[in-house]
């Protein structure tokens, strides 16, 4: 059931970070019960929500006193309680943390944002490409001369944001072993977006990073840390890094013996990147990883995401769950003893109310009493 089996995790429904957040929780085997709008009761899970894996779904009225007074009962018995909210929206509906740790001092509170619960901007909207472009993450990505990329909400909603409320959510619960107190979590993405360029920022300190986009060794700038077109319009990637690494991948090139530019000399930079993409340009995608299956020159092909579930290693590590265009990551990382057992499919809204109401202390009584008063549904 995972190393997470036995924890109670209140989630409040919302987008993107905190249920990867929680999802992750799940995976590892915590009860997560999600607590979904009234409104939305009955509606089936949303086509591709893997967000919403293996957890049940409750629905309430956190605007009627029926359905904040439920809400909190489940607080007695829950060991995280995780929100989404603007800054002051939780507070004004009760729930807030002085409400929650009144009423259990050893709850874990997180709280996801985008800006923090505070500054300036605590209290603005703003999306994954506002709070890394903010945190200096957004600026280094791209090519030479050309515009920042946005990569996907990666590092912004999901490494910065929902990964790093999973961790700060684990240690708390360590530091409640000792003191057996909760506390009050305040993940920012816009945080998280700028740890997560400290070693980048630690090489631009040393002088080994500029800050022209597209220039630098991990960038793009460099020919052997790059992706190169092959002769069937799709691309691999080479990482050759290393001393060793690059002459392995001069050797699967055909090039070793030629003369070229020194590796790490940025002058040469230009030659060797024309050299390698007019080798790449004569043999397909799967053909170079053929020609690099054995080697370490740290060469790979680019799968799309509907191809990556079914390449070899994928398969043997049993690293997706599901087929086809329903494949989807498995629970990640693996434990020895404590093994995670398969995800479940996300849930309709409020599809667990009377049976999830029942598991967290309501009586059949309670339960009714609530639906009849408007509380849930």
């Amino acid at each position: 059931m995972g190393p997470l089996q036995g924890l109670r995790v209140l989630e409040l429904a919302s987008l993107a970070p905190a249920p990867f957040g929680c999802m992750v929780l799940a995976d590892l085997g915590a009860e997560v019960l999600r607590i979904d709008r009234i409104e939305s009761a009955g509606s089936p899970a949303m086509s591709g929500d893997v967000l919403g894996r293996g957890r049940r779904s409750v629905a309430m009225d956190l605007k009627r006193p029926e359905g904040v007074r439920a809400l909190l009962r489940l607080v007695d018995s829950a060991d995280v309680f995780v929100e989404g909210f603007r800054p002051g929206v939780a507070e004004r509906l009760g729930i807030g943390p002085d409400e929650c740790l009144a009423r259990n001092p050893r709850l874990i509170y997180g709280r996801m944002t985008g800006w923090g619960q505070d500054g300036p901007l605590a209290r603005r909207a703003g999306h994954d490409i506002n709070y890394i472009a903010l945190a200096g993450a957004l600026d280094p990505i791209g090519r030479a001369g050309e515009r920042p990329v946005p990569p996907l909400n990666l590092i912004g909603d999901f490494g910065g944001g929902g990964m790093l409320l999973a961790f700060g959510v684990l240690a708390a619960l360590y530091e409640r072993e000792r003191s057996g107190r909760g506390q009050v979590i305040d993940a920012a993405m816009v945080d998280g977006a700028a740890l997560l360029t400290t070693f980048i920022r630690g090489m631009r300190t040393a002088g080994a990073w500029s800050d022209r986009r597209g220039t630098n060794l991990l960038d793009g700038g460099a020919p052997f840390y790059d992706t190169y077109e092959t002769a069937d319009g799709r691309y691999v990637s080479v990482g050759a890094l290393e001393p060793q690494f690059y002459a392995a991948l001069l050797d699967g090139l055909g090039l070793a013996g030629e003369e070229l530019p020194a590796q790490l000399d940025p002058a040469g930079w230009p030659d060797l990147r024309t050299r390698f993409a007019a080798v790449f340009a004569t043999r397909t995608r799967d053909e170079w990883a053929a020609v690099f299956a054995d080697s370490d020159a740290c060469v790979a092909p680019v799968l799309s995401m509907g191809e990556a579930p079914n390449h070899p290693h994928a398969e043997a590590r049993s690293g997706f769950v599901g087929s086809g265009d329903g494949a989807q990551p498995a629970p990640a990382p693996r434990f020895s003893r404590t093994p995670a057992d398969a995800p479940t499919p996300p849930p309709a809204s409020g599809a667990d109310t009377d049976t999830a109401l029942l598991a967290w202390g309501f009586s059949a009584e309670e339960v009714a009493a609530v639906r009849a008063a408007g509380g849930a549904a």
